[in-house]
Order: structure tokens, then C-alpha cells, then sequence
């Protein structure tokens, strides 16, 4: 018996320049480890399989015919985890030997999903009552990012998360944000109030001096225009840090 489970692009081959096989060639051993693999993940879920089994998994459609437990380990050894590996930038997973296109294609459409799937617990509802569903979605989109990003989360009279934007990209350690931009769009949007976010990629989510001088300018220019600024959060690798917990504002 052949898979019939076919990749959304053209498979790849790996590093190694190797003859591709014809489905008849694919070695038993592989058709029936990627098999036992399918169905202990469908019967157990992801508690039955370990990260690098869960990473092959994804892989088995990129690359059809060989075995693919060496690259998930190869993986996991440079990104750390299986989050890491998926929320890695394109330019960073193609220099590891084996990631073509296919396995680009595969692990970037996982994170879309994930991100699509944590956005949706959150858009359209009042933040303040889904506080822990707000943070796991700031994790999910920004706690892997390899440079700053800084996003704006807009809100109605009743809390309500009615848009969610990127307002800037920076580099490691710095990302530019203009006030005055910030709540023009906060009018334009007929928002009432603001929680603002955004990454450490260092890991420490501890606010510099250019933070804090940065959140009490759109504290001040929202009040002056009747828009509250109710947070300000750093997602740091594995903690947050919350400025109004924290008696910054």
C-alpha cells in the first residue's frame, strides 16, 4: 500500500542529492513507521507523541519518500523546541540543509493556523473578562520574534477588541513608534481605549527607560483626547510583563 497524502508543493528532497524513489520503492520500514506514527498520534493526540515526533509528522508531506527523523532532530537542535522551530523566519529555516519550499510551505502554514486560531479567542470580545486568552495570543504571535514588533490592540466603550495592528517593525532591540500615529488611528477607529504590546527578543520582558518614556507619551496624548490606555504589555520568551501590574502606569 502506497500514502496517497500529497504535499501542497512539489516535495523536497533533502540536502543530499539522492534518486528520487518511485512510490513501489518506498522501503517498508518507512511506510510503516510514518504509519504506527499516525495512529498513536490519532488515538493518544499530542500528548502520545514527543516534540521531534510531532515535527516529523508535519514533515511527512513535505518529503514523501525518505525518512525525515533526522532533519525534525536537526531542527529541534538549532530552534530549541517545536515553537521555536515553527515561528522561525523563512531565511533561517532555508540554511538548515533539507528545508526547501515544501517544508517552508508546511511549517509556516502551522503557524498561520495558530495564529488564526489564538486571534480568534480573543477578536470581537471584551478583553478585560479573556485577560489569559489576550497574553496567550500576544505569546503565540510575538514571544519567538527575532527583532521588535509593536502592536497596538484597539477597544470600544465596552472593552471589546475591535482591531488588532502591527504599528512597527524594528531590529532586535528597538522599534520606532510615533504617538502622534498611534492615536490617529485610535480616532479613526472610533476606539475609547488602547492596550499597547509589544516583544522583547532577548527573552527579558523587563520595560527600558525608552519604554516607559514612550507609553506615558500615548498615556498623556489619549488622555487628552478621551482615549485610556489600559496596558502595556512586553512578551518576553517565556514571561510577560504587565505595566499597570507593575505600577507603571
Amino acid at each position: 500500500m502506497t500514502e496517497s497524502v500529497m504535499p501542497l508543493f512539489e516535495a523536497d528532497q533533502g540536502a543530499a542529492a539522492q534518486p528520487v524513489a518511485t512510490a513501489s520503492r518506498i522501503p517498508s520500514y518507512l511506510r510503516d513507521h510514518r504509519k504506527r506514527l499516525r495512529e498513536r498520534f490519532l488515538s493518544g493526540g499530542s500528548a502520545a507523541c514527543a516534540d521531534y515526533e510531532l515535527l516529523e509528522l508535519i514533515l511527512f508531506r513535505a518529503i514523501p519518500r525518505q525518512d525525515v527523523k533526522p532533519l525534525a532532530r536537526q531542527l529541534l537542535d538549532t530552534f530549541g523546541d517545536l515553537s521555536a522551530v515553527i515561528a522561525a523566519s523563512a531565511g533561517r529555516l532555508r540554511a538548515i540543509p533539507g528545508v526547501g519550499e515544501a517544508v517552508l510551505t508546511e511549517l509556516k502554514l502551522i503557524e498561520a493556523c495558530a495564529h488564526r486560531m489564538a486571534r480568534a479567542r480573543i477578536m470581537d470580545r471584551p478583553v478585560i473578562s479573556g485577560w489569559q486568552a489576550l497574553l496567550d495570543y500576544c505569546h503565540t504571535a510575538m514571544s519567538h520574534r527575532e527583532t521588535e514588533q509593536f502592536r497596538v490592540l484597539f477597544l470600544d466603550r465596552k472593552n471589546v477588541l475591535i482591531a488588532d495592528e502591527a504599528q512597527g517593525e524594528g531590529t532586535v532591540d528597538h522599534v520606532p513608534v510615533y504617538p502622534r500615529e498611534v492615536l490617529r488611528r485610535a480616532l479613526e477607529l472610533n476606539a475609547s481605549a488602547l492596550i499597547l504590546v509589544h516583544n522583547h527578543p532577548s527573552g527579558d520582558p523587563s520595560p527600558s527607560q525608552a519604554d516607559i518614556t514612550m507609553t506615558e507619551a500615548i498615556r498623556a496624548a489619549g488622555e487628552a483626547l478621551s482615549v485610556m490606555l489600559h496596558d502595556h504589555i512586553i512578551i518576553g520568551k517565556s514571561r510577560e510583563l504587565s505595566f499597570r501590574s507593575e505600577g507603571y502606569l
